[in-house]
């Protein structure tokens, strides 16, 4: 027994000798610049930890011999080093070079614990910074046109930008996947108003990576989502001051000042870093309508390190306009942009002339802002708490509350009157209101030629304030090979949401200017006040959630459940008939207008999700991997349906099954993906919009079923030094399967989703100089679900040169470049008229949208 007890004694004392090393070190980039929150471990096991902010780690474990540490960081190569672990300390240095070939960046949206993409069983894209700033000209589409699976409509301007995620109808607007900054949605409740989530939220030079994760896993955490999750990350202090500021300048008078500044706050030994970035933009395009666009926007953020971990608060503050261009009638047939009775060439219908309008309601003179177009002014404010309470037990806790005046005021597409063509003689335009006669002058009195074509048009004005308050909370323990994650996401969510229709007439011209027609119009106004809504919304959800990462020696398996509850008040204002004028016009003398009566009504629904993944490693570079989920989807409140009674017609979630299998592999040099999918919906409300016979608006609501499969892989390919070619295919097969209102269509592709997408990229970047050529092909596609107008397939081209002047030893530099955005001035459609629906027809003209045209921009980029 003695003996026994003897041996104990010499095992325990070899293994508090030998059972624990500490490894440390530091992580920097090759220009000596410490990397903040580079991921360290050690090779086939979990054991591992994060570099802070001076790029210091320190990694305790209780393995011996010979194993390897690997360091990875997104947008950089990966690192490893073969250490002798034998209870004695160790340091490791490491210097990172930028690269992100592998597939080894660490990942930071797609789980609760920091992973590789390669590690992960999800499809995922990321861009660090460098990448975005080729890619970024004026909109997010400009941006999210390269990542696989989206399709992006980006016709329509700088904000608001259409943006389709594969397998899943054309909800547009970031419906299914929410746009996030630093992990938290711009907007949490979808369906408040018609409002994109990019107007809250303009890119600029601080953002450090963006992060898209693909499948219904990405439902579990935060607000959830049932395509995917699109996610910002901000670029905080370090202990290096570091300075970016970027001048531009644009063809059609486009100037923007960019920057961002960084480091620490106070002495060599502070804690607490600071971050701050933004933008003035001046622009009369990327289509000059002569309704300039103006605006700046300011991001920051200030971050405390704990010994356990940290504190960041960061917040936006936004005043910023910019144009929104709708679908304007083209030749018909070939769809090219047409000619007006200039003889010139027709680039937007839309004018300064509609600025003046104004008119008499029952609460006083009415003038349209529709100058304004989409302006946004107002703040958010961002708390992140995270904190380590052991080794294996962490907080993540953030908190948001926003705040924004918003107008969304655009030009429609026609002048929506039944039985009226969308450009028309004058003859045609009186025969169309019944009009025995009437002489059309501009509005100075001059006559318009005989043979001068019309086009009648429709402004929509919108005021949309938003207020919002959400927190994400993560509790996540370490148990074994066990990372389980408990949380919960709420949000509070009260919108406004008044809109004014209002008609007016113009000639067939490049912004053209308004017309009058005697005993029918004043100042070219023709019908003022025609639809009138005021609804005010409110939202509130609520959601748990558990999930768990189970990391084994090959295996890599996440499961999930979360269960979500969501409510909402809408409140709709009744309207009335006003006799207002008396001129003896009735379009004029009368308006429609609120009456200050209000119809109320409550709903909620609750649903779960589900998720599982498993990823096998086969070996050090290849890895195979499948995924599941059940989710759902709240639908529009502002869609909800009430009777005199305040009952709403339904409020049931729409259902989605998703699943996906694929293959990831990633060597120095190469890195490429595969994968197949199916995405089923079920119960979806489809909504549009079409036009009323009198000019107004008519929702469409149609119960749908829908169903795709397809594959979709992408590549990253270094062929030879400096030079790499990147590239992207997705393919799907997608159709209507049941359809309450019209079984005709049952069959039918979705609307506005191509079947194929892709993305191919040339590049060369030595340091000095760079250069690199984008293409993005989206393929033919259905403007509508009859399936009776097709789309021809757009390809845009852009180009990024560049080249890099040392400044001083200290790294300091200066960059010339040029970016040109639609290379070949491609003319494609990317949408017909969303008001024409079924009815669009491809007669004398076409209702649609082309792609933006060329751009050419100059740019100077100071680092120091």
């Amino acid at each position: 027994m003695k003996n026994l007890i003897i041996a104990f004694a010499l095992i325990f004392s070899v293994t508090g000798v030998f059972g624990q090393t500490d490894i440390s070190g530091t992580v920097k980039d090759a220009d000596g610049v410490p990397i903040d929150g580079a991921n360290i471990i050690i090779k086939g096991t979990s054991e591992g930890t994060t570099s802070d902010f001076d790029g210091n780690y320190t990694l305790s474990t209780g393995l011996s011999g010979s194993q390897i540490v690997r360091v990875t960081y997104i947008g950089y190569t990966t690192v490893e080093k073969t250490v002798n672990l034998s209870g004695s300390s160790v340091t490791l240095n490491f210097v990172l070079n930028a690269d992100g070939q592998q597939l080894d960046e660490v990942l930071l949206t797609a789980t609760s614990t920091k992973r590789s993409q390669k590690e992960t069983p999800l499809s995922v894209t990321s861009l660090g910074a460098k990448q975005l700033a080729k890619v970024n000209t004026s909109s997010q589409a400009d941006v999210l046109r390269s990542v696989p699976g989206i399709t992006a409509e980006g016709g329509g301007g700088e904000v608001a930008s259409n943006i389709f995620v594969r397998g899943l109808p054309s909800g547009g607007q970031y419906q299914f996947n929410p746009l996030q900054i630093d992990g938290m949605p711009v907007l949490s409740t979808f369906g408040l108003n018609s409002s994109a989530h990019d107007v809250y939220f303009r890119n600029d030079i601080g953002i450090k990576s963006l992060e898209f994760v693909r499948g219904g896993s990405s439902i579990l955490y935060g607000v959830g989502s049932v395509a995917g999750i699109i996610n910002y990350t901000s670029i905080t202090g370090t202990v290096q001051q570091k300075t970016t500021l970027r001048t531009e300048f644009g063809s059609n008078s486009r100037y923007k000042a960019d920057f961002v500044t960084s480091g620490p706050l106070g002495g060599e030994d502070s804690k607490t870093f600071y971050a701050l970035s933004g933008f003035y933009r001046y622009d009369e395009g990327p289509i000059i309508t002569g309704l300039p666009t103006e605006g700046f926007q300011l991001r920051g953020n200030i971050k405390h390190v704990t010994e356990k971990g940290s504190i960041t608060i960061s917040g936006q503050y936004i005043d910023d306009q910019v144009q929104f261009f709708l679908p304007y009638p083209l030749e018909g047939g070939s769809r090219e942009r047409p000619y007006g009775n200039d003889g010139n060439e027709i680039f937007t219908l839309q004018t300064a002339a509609a600025q003046d309008i104004s008119y008499r309601t029952p609460d006083g003179i009415y003038t349209s802002p529709i100058q304004d177009g989409v302006s946004t002014k107002g703040s958010y404010i961002m708390a992140d708490f995270k904190h380590r309470f052991d080794s294996s037990f962490k907080l993540d806790a953030k908190l948001r509350y926003s705040k924004y005046a918003h107008q969304f005021n655009l030009f429609l597409d026609g002048s929506g009157v039944d039985g009226a063509k969308v450009v028309e003689t004058q003859q045609e335009y009186l025969d169309a209101r019944s009009l025995a006669s009437g002489d059309f002058t501009y509005l100075n009195g001059q006559p318009l030629a005989a043979d001068a074509l019309l086009f009648e048009n429709r402004i929509l004005d919108r005021d949309r304030p938003l207020r919002e308050l959400m927190a994400d909370i993560k509790l996540t323990k370490t148990a074994g090979v066990h990372n389980l994650t408990f949380g919960t996401f709420f949000s509070r969510s009260e919108a406004g949401d008044f809109n004014v229709i209002t008609r007016y007439l113009g000639e067939y011209n490049n912004r053209p200017s308004l017309v009058n027609v005697s005993g029918y119009s004043v100042n070219g106004v023709t019908n003022r006040g025609l639809a009138y809504t005021n609804r005010n919304i409110s939202s509130n959800k609520i959601a748990a959630f558990i999930a768990d990462e189970i990391k084994l020696d090959r295996w890599n398996l996440d499961f999930g459940i979360r269960y979500e509850r969501a409510s909402g008040d809408i409140e709709n204002e009744g309207t009335t008939s006003y006799l207002v004028d008396n001129t003896g016009i009735a379009g004029l003398d009368n308006v429609t207008w609120g009456d200050g009566s209000y119809t109320r009504g409550h709903v909620y629904a609750d649903d779960f999700a589900v998720a599982a993944a498993a990823l096998y490693k086969v070996n050090d570079n290849l890895s195979v991997y499948g995924n599941f989920s059940r989710g759902y989807f709240f639908p529009e409140l502002r869609g909800t349906k009430f009777d005199d009674f305040g009952n709403p017609s339904s409020y049931d979630t729409e259902k989605i099954l998703q699943g996906e299998l694929g293959i990831k592999y990633g060597v120095p040099g190469f890195s490429a993906t595969a994968a197949i999918y199916d995405v089923s919906l079920k119960d979806r409300r489809s909504v549009s919009f079409v036009n009323a016979p009198d000019g107004g608006f008519i929702e469409e609501v149609d119960k749908q079923d829908s169903n795709t499969y397809g594959f979709e892989g992408t590549w990253n390919w270094s062929f030879a030094d400096n030079f790499a070619f990147t590239g992207s295919f997705t393919y799907q097969d997608h159709e209507i399967t049941k359809s309450e209102n019209d079984p005709a269509i049952e069959g039918n592709e979705l609307r506005r989703q191509p079947n194929v997408i892709s993305a191919l990229g040339l590049s060369y970047d030595d340091a000095k100089l760079d250069a690199s050529f984008d293409f993005n092909y989206t393929g033919k596609k259905f403007t509508n679900e009859t399936n009776t107008i097709e789309l021809d397939a757009i390809g845009i081209s852009n180009l990024n040169l560049g080249y890099t002047f040392s400044l001083s030893e200290e790294g300091e530099t200066l960059r010339i470049g040029t970016q040109v955005f639609n290379l070949f001035n491609s003319d494609g459609i990317t949408e017909g008229s969303p008001r024409l629906g079924n009815n669009q027809t491809d007669e004398e003209f076409f209702v649609g949208r082309p792609v933006l045209p060329t751009r050419v921009f100059l740019n100077a980029t100071f680092k120091f």
